[in-house]
């Protein structure tokens, strides 16, 4: 197996387990990370390509769980155990809404394309939606919505076609059509909980992993499994390179990446979280020990 990543650099500012990590779609010199330490730190990228922290945004009771940035890297969303959302302005650092309405720990959330719709996934069963406001605007829930915790929301890139996809503990991807927020499918393969969902950046492909070791990959215009991969241990997070075709897994062995056709891999400690920088370029992994480690890549040839 050929190794072709570089450990860059160690980012050291979590206390405890980092949970998620996430860059602006379009180019931003900002790095966000979320921890069981119940913060958000936020890093800078500087011009010679070292990152450094910049901010620690704190007010949640409990584990942050999850954190996205909107396209411009100028608002953070973190999704807590202690059941909120809450909307960050990176400039300041100050919350601006906070999003009350799970029952439960707040497990996921995530942005639509044209940063206009908020979703979050929790323990309490269900996918809300909400604007930016904090103002919870609908509820998914019902025969068509999960029957465990909804451990992962991720939108489709595709902005033309608006689609949410929802992974969940009860071994379960949902499909939906965002415009009117319908079911299109439920995806059944895995045989334990999903943790983690992906999407293609051309929104034709959707990665799920989680408890059964196995990566499903699955066409999500006819909503068909078209490959799968074992990697032997439970999977913690999954992420699409935004230029290239190739399949990131953070499992609990290893990192494991696929251009679907050669199998790479890293072997660093336990990998908790992961994302892509915007140019492809640097992967992000985030670790159990509060670590964030730097994996540099070649350009594409």
């Amino acid at each position: 197996m050929e190794q072709i990543a570089v450990l860059r650099d160690t980012l050291e500012g979590h206390t405890d387990m980092v949970t998620g990590i996430a860059v602006s779609v379009h180019y931003s010199p900002i790095v966000v990370s979320s921890s069981r330490d119940k913060s958000v730190l936020v890093w800078k990228i500087k011009d010679d390509g070292t990152v450094v922290p910049h901010r620690r945004l704190t007010g949640h009771s409990h584990f942050v769980e999850d954190v996205v940035l909107n396209s411009d890297g100028q608002l953070a969303f973190s999704a807590s155990w202690d059941g909120d959302v809450r909307l960050w302005d990176i400039a300041t650092g100050s919350m601006t809404s906070r999003f009350a309405g799970h029952t439960k720990d707040a497990l996921s959330v995530t942005v639509s394309p044209d940063n206009r719709q908020i979703v979050s996934g929790g323990r309490d069963r269900t996918i809300k939606v909400w604007n930016s406001l904090g103002e919870c605007k609908c509820t998914i829930a019902g025969a068509d919505a999960h029957t465990e915790w909804v451990s992962c929301v991720r939108f489709s890139p595709r902005f033309h076609k608006p689609v949410l996809v929802s992974g969940s503990w009860d071994r379960t991807v949902k499909v939906w059509n965002f415009i009117n927020r319908t079911l299109m499918y439920t995806l059944v393969g895995h045989t334990g909980y999903v943790n983690a969902v992906a999407v293609t950046p051309d929104g034709t492909i959707c990665a799920s992993g989680g408890q059964d070791t196995r990566v499903l990959l699955w066409e999500l215009a006819i909503g068909a499994k078209v490959h799968e991969f074992n990697v032997g241990s439970i999977i913690h997070a999954i992420c699409f390179s935004p230029h290239r075709y190739w399949l990131c897994v953070a499992s609990e062995n290893d990192i494991r990446i696929w251009d679907l056709d050669d199998k790479i891999l890293l072997q660093p400690p336990l990998c908790t979280s992961l994302t892509w920088s915007t140019n492809g370029l640097t992967l992000y992994s985030g670790y159990n020990d509060g670590t964030i480690r730097l994996w540099g890549f070649p350009p594409p040839a």
